[in-house]
């Protein structure tokens, strides 16, 4: 009798422990698309900046040497803003890849 009380128990337990996995794996997969959701927002707004700040530019300098000289070094920030947004989003994807394979294992 008590053995089979010891089973019905080291079973609840492992039914508790995976029940615990499951929701910590549910909060940590809307906390990356959270991350994900935010990366994509902050892309898309400072490529919102940057094109305002181009159209300011536009429609302010005169001179059409400095105007496309500046343009152009906006257009350089902005790449390279984008790019290293993409990048870090990227790390975050394939480091959150990473952790689901090893927990998995």
């Amino acid at each position: 009798m008590n053995n089979e009380k010891n089973n019905w128990d080291n079973i609840s337990e492992e039914i508790s422990d995976v029940t615990n996995k499951i929701k910590d794996k549910i909060k940590e997969e809307d906390l990356v698309e959270d991350l994900k959701d935010s990366i994509k927002s902050t892309v898309e707004s400072t490529s919102d900046l940057f094109n305002n700040l181009i159209s300011t530019i536009d429609s302010t300098i005169k001179d059409e040497e400095i105007k496309n000289e500046t343009k152009a070094i906006i257009r350089k920030i902005n790449n390279e803003v984008s790019s290293s947004l993409k990048e870090t989003k990227e790390k975050i994807l394939n480091s959150n890849d990473a952790s689901i394979v090893s927990e998995e294992e």
